[in-house]
């Protein structure tokens, strides 16, 4: 309940948040969330790397209506703030092209390793397949980042740009919770967690960076041929050492 009749607080000036001294909410916004509303986007620049903050707080992870490898939906929750790149890293960011060129396109067609060397270059890291899945969807469980209906014009997917990508952040209309752009959509993205069922359990070894052999998850979405096929829930596997055109990558790091 607001302590402020009639205002929301955490859309107060952040410096003026009465909540401080309680250690309900620090310079940056309220310390938790409970819904996607209560969270004010925050960015900033890591090394010309612009990132945006994901807050504590939970969501559902999975769903029962895409596919069988999304069940069963269980609750998630994350105790600390994280950093996500607010686009997938591009060309540029990456020091070299990839089949689709501009400084400004993603950067696809890398494995696994290599999207994960170029994040650890940073001192950064690739996100586990929770930490996207909820800086795609916040605790209000989104079928998609803007919302529970299919929007086209907020992605870039097979049936507006068949058989291609479009420049980073070309869709804002689709940008998730925390301003995260095209996490549905665009290029798909490699996370760093080893494809195994549900419900996802971090201890379990699935985050075991130093196993070559597992398969790795990628999301995102783009192909329109299955229902759901650009939700934040929609999850596909590849070899770590395979390469497609259309995945790519962004990174995470502590907050």
């Amino acid at each position: 309940m607001s302590l402020i009749p009639h205002l929301s607080w955490f859309k107060l000036p952040l410096l003026l948040c009465v909540l401080v001294a309680l250690g309900a909410c620090t310079d940056e916004g309220p310390s938790t969330v409970t819904a996607n509303a209560e969270w004010e986007p925050f960015s900033r620049k890591f090394d010309g790397i612009e990132m945006v903050r994901v807050p504590p707080g939970c969501f559902v992870m999975g769903s029962t209506y895409g596919r069988r490898d999304e069940t069963p939906p269980h609750r998630i929750c994350f105790e600390d703030r994280f950093w996500i790149d607010r686009y997938e890293v591009t060309n540029e960011q990456y020091g070299s092209a990839g089949p689709f060129g501009g400084d400004q396109q993603p950067r696809t067609n890398i494995t696994w390793f290599e999207a994960a060397e170029h994040c650890a270059s940073r001192d950064a890291r690739l996100p586990t397949e929770a930490e996207w899945e909820y800086a795609a969807r916040g605790p209000d469980n989104l079928v998609y980042p803007w919302g529970d209906e299919m929007n086209e014009a907020a992605l870039i997917f097979d049936k507006n740009s068949p058989g291609s990508v479009s420049a980073v952040g070309s869709r804002p209309e689709g940008a998730s919770w925390v301003d995260a752009h095209d996490m549905s959509g665009n290029a798909w993205e490699w996370v760093s967690s080893q494809y195994r069922p549900y419900p996802y359990r971090a201890e379990d070894g699935r985050e075991n960076m130093t196993d070559r052999n597992a398969r790795r998850v990628y999301r995102s979405g783009i192909h329109s041929y299955i229902d759901f096929g650009v939700s934040t829930s929609i999850r596909f596997w590849l070899h770590p050492e395979g390469r497609d055109w259309f995945i790519g990558f962004r990174c995470v790091r502590a907050g």
